[in-house]
């Protein structure tokens, strides 16, 4: 009981001693790599940054033959530090245990990683460490790759006007027959939302009255589906899905996240069309041609016609 409970709350590097199983692996470590993130599920660890310690220890596939001190041949410290940095910069994340296995695949992409202990703690929660620990092994689950499966899809912007438009049915119809990946974003419906002194909150208000107005439109064509995160976008897109955006969870998670307010409709939907490497913009029933943006195009809300590609 004793060893059991020393193992525990052991180093990750004695845990991978301690279960190590056939021929002995040659371990690599990162020990106490503490960085400050926003990160955590709650509303009080949202706009604050915390400290948060990594200790991750990596099981290695021995070499064959001299290494000749060649830094190419062996799995460097800097990939872990930077599967630590890929996945926090990747969106804000809720929970440890999220990041942890982020981290973990990510590190057993490389080929001589054979087993991945991942401990991170969070320093600022009181007068203690409040932390998940992980182990994984192959065979692994697979990260998706975005740069290589990228969809590139059309993001069509709807304004009040043309979410109500005759043509609404004929653009899904268009949208349907051609297979083109599509996300459907709005606006603000017009009627009067609460207002609040804090800009915060009032930013939050603003994005639930967007996701409102998406479930006014995906409530007028069974076809169109509400969704609310990045993976659940990818799936709509590679299953000829037509999503319609709720923003509140992206723009709120994203680490680099838009610099204009939800009031600013078409300022937020080319910050998404950047973040989801949009072929096209197409912006309906809003005439805002004076913003000179060569990648938009405006449609009538009478228009029945699509001018896609």
């Amino acid at each position: 009981m004793t060893s059991d409970i020393h193992l525990a709350f052991a180093h990750p590097s004695e845990r991978s001693a301690a279960t190590s199983m056939g021929d002995p692996l040659d371990r690599i470590s990162v020990r106490d790599h503490t960085v400050e993130v926003e990160i955590g599920a709650f509303q009080a660890e949202r706009g604050t940054q915390q400290r948060v310690c990594f200790n991750i220890v990596v099981e290695v596939k021995p070499l064959t033959g001299p290494i000749n001190d060649d830094v190419d041949r062996i799995l460097s410290y800097d990939r872990v530090t930077e599967a630590i940095d890929i996945e926090l910069a990747a969106e804000r994340i809720n929970l440890l245990e999220t990041l942890a296995e982020r981290i973990a695949d990510r590190i057993l992409l490389e080929p001589q990683a054979m087993r991945a202990f991942v401990r991170i703690e969070k320093l600022d929660q009181g007068p203690y460490a409040l932390g998940v620990e992980i182990v994984r092994s192959r065979p692994l689950r697979s990260i998706e790759k975005r740069s290589m499966e990228d969809p590139k899809p059309v993001v069509l912007f709807l304004s009040e006007e043309a979410i109500h438009s005759p043509c609404l049915s004929t653009w899904i119809d268009q949208i349907e027959e051609r297979a083109i990946p599509t996300i459907l974003s709005v606006g603000m419906a017009l009627s009067t939302r609460p207002r609040s002194q804090a800009a915060l909150a009032q930013r939050r208000i603003d994005l639930l009255a967007i996701e409102q107005n998406a479930w006014v439109l995906a409530g007028k064509d069974r076809r169109c589906v509400v969704v609310e995160t990045l993976t659940e976008l990818d799936w709509s897109m590679k299953n000829n899905q037509i999503a319609v955006w709720a923003p509140s969870k992206i723009v709120l998670d994203a680490v680099d996240g838009p610099s204009v307010q939800p009031t600013d409709v078409l300022g937020l939907m080319n910050w998404f069309a950047t973040q989801v490497n949009a072929r096209q913009l197409f912006v309906i029933g809003e005439d805002q041609r004076h913003r000179n943006d060569n990648k938009t195009v405006f449609v009538s809300p009478n228009q029945c016609d699509l001018p896609l590609k």
